[in-house]
C-alpha cells in the first residue's frame, strides 16, 4: 500500500517545495490558503477588485523558515443578491536553495453563497497551477470554505475563515486544513477596505504553515453618489 507523502520536515525542505508546488491552487506553491475578504456579497450588478501581497512560512520540529511570497489579484462580481462569482491570480515566488528559486501561477474561480445576510457565507473555489514543468491535469483543488463577519460600525470588521483543501488527485496528495483571520479598515467599508490577515495551514501530522497577507478592496460603491 502507498503511504501518502509527508510534507512538513525542514530536514527535506527542498522535497517539500518540489512537492508543495505541484499543489498549487490560488495563493501559494503550498495551495494558496488566505482568503482577503468577507463573508458580505456584492449585490446584483456589483463589482471588487482586491490586489494582495502574501508571505508564506512553514514551521516543524521547532523551526521556522520563510518559503513563498504571492502576488496576487482576485475580483468578485455580484450576480444576484444570494452568490457572487470570484477569479483570482497568484504569481508564487520563492527560492529552493541559495541559488535556486522558482515561479509559479495559480488560478482560481468559484461561486460564493450567502447563508446569512451580511455576516455568514460558503465560498467554493477550484483551481489550477501552471508554470514550467508543471502539469496542470495534477494541481487541481476545490476549496471548500466557510467566510465570517462581524462588523463594528462601517468602518471595521473581523472575518474568519475555515476551510478544507481537497486535492483532485487524492491518491497523491494530503488533504489540507486552514484557519484565517482578517479584517477590513475603512472609512467605509462598503467602498474600500485595507485588508490584513493571518493564517495557518495544516494536515494535522505535526508542522504547519503560516501566511501574513495584506489588501487593497477596491468596490464599484465608491464610484457611486
Amino acid at each position: 500500500m502507498r503511504q501518502k507523502r509527508k510534507v512538513f520536515s525542514v530536514s527535506n525542505l527542498t522535497l517539500f517545495l518540489t512537492l508543495a508546488c505541484t499543489l498549487a491552487f490560488f495563493t501559494g506553491c503550498v495551495a494558496p490558503f488566505s482568503d482577503i475578504q468577507s463573508a458580505k456579497l456584492l449585490g446584483k450588478g456589483n463589482v471588487e477588485v482586491t490586489p494582495s501581497f502574501s508571505s508564506v512560512s512553514m514551521s516543524s520540529e521547532g523551526e521556522t523558515q520563510h518559503v513563498q511570497n504571492h502576488y496576487g489579484v482576485q475580483a468578485g462580481f455580484g450576480l444576484s443578491g444570494f452568490m457572487d462569482l470570484r477569479l483570482r491570480y497568484e504569481r508564487i515566488t520563492g527560492d529552493l536553495d541559495a541559488e535556486t528559486s522558482f515561479g509559479v501561477n495559480v488560478i482560481g474561480f468559484g461561486p460564493k453563497f450567502r447563508l446569512a445576510k451580511n455576516w455568514l457565507a460558503l465560498y467554493v473555489p477550484v483551481g489550477f497551477a501552471f508554470g514550467n514543468d508543471i502539469t496542470i491535469a495534477d494541481t487541481w483543488q476545490v476549496h471548500p470554505t466557510l467566510l465570517g463577519t462581524w462588523a463594528f460600525g462601517k468602518s471595521f470588521e473581523l472575518n474568519p475563515s475555515a476551510k478544507i483543501m481537497i486535492p483532485l488527485k487524492k491518491d497523491e496528495f494530503d488533504t489540507l486544513y486552514a484557519f484565517n483571520l482578517g479584517a477590513a479598515i475603512s472609512t467605509d467599508v462598503s467602498k474600500w477596505a485595507v485588508r490584513p490577515e493571518i493564517g495557518i495551514c495544516t494536515n494535522f501530522q505535526g508542522g504547519h504553515f503560516m501566511q501574513f497577507s495584506v489588501g487593497l478592496t477596491l468596490s464599484s460603491g465608491l464610484f457611486k453618489k
